[in-house]
C-alpha cells in the first residue's frame, strides 16, 4: 500500500520508525517531512503535504505525527478530500476506517509508546471501508459541505 506520512519535531522519532518499520512490512512509504529534526519546525506544512499526496493517489493512505496529534489532524484537515482522525486506541483507529472512510490517520508521538503507536497506525491501514449505505451518506454530506460551503 501506499503511504504518506509527515511529522513535526513532536513526531521525528516516531515517523523514523514507522517508515522503517513499514517498508520492512512491504509498503510503499513516501516521507514528506521533517527529514531532520529542527525543534522550531512547525507542522502545517508537512501535513499539508502529506493530505494532498493522498488525495491525488486515490487508494492510499496517509499519518501524520506531532506531540498530541491534534494540531496534526486539524491541518491535514484543511486539505480538501482529506478525512484525518486522530487515533488514541486500536477501536477509534479502525472506527475511523470502517465509519468515516478516513484516508488520513493523525497519531500523538508524545502520547503513546513506539510499540502503541505502530499498533494503532497497523490497525488503521489494515482496515477497510465499510461501504455501509449510512456511512457513505454521512460521508457525500461532508463531501458536498466541503465542496460548496453551504448545508443542504
Amino acid at each position: 500500500m501506499r503511504l504518506h506520512i509527515a511529522a513535526d519535531h513532536a513526531g521525528f522519532e516516531l515517523k523514523s520508525h514507522l517508515v522503517d518499520h513499514l517498508r520492512a512490512a512491504g509498503h510503499d512509504v513516501v516521507d514528506h517531512g521533517a527529514h531532520e529534526y529542527d525543534a522550531q519546525d512547525d507542522y502545517p506544512s508537512f501535513c499539508f503535504a502529506a493530505g494532498e499526496a493522498v488525495v491525488s493517489e486515490p487508494g492510499s493512505l496517509g499519518i501524520v505525527i506531532g506531540g498530541s496529534g491534534n494540531g496534526e489532524q486539524i491541518a491535514a484537515n484543511k486539505v480538501t478530500g482529506v478525512r484525518a482522525v486522530l487515533a488514541w486506541s486500536r477501536e477509534t483507529a479502525t472506527l475511523g476506517r470502517q465509519h468515516n472512510d478516513a484516508n488520513v490517520v493523525a497519531v500523538g508521538g508524545r502520547m503513546h509508546s513506539l510499540e502503541e503507536a505502530t499498533a494503532l497506525v497497523e490497525a488503521f491501514i489494515a482496515e477497510p471501508f465499510s461501504g455501509d449505505a449510512r456511512h457513505q451518506r454521512r460521508i457525500d454530506q461532508l463531501a458536498a459541505y466541503e465542496a460548496s460551503r453551504t448545508t443542504a
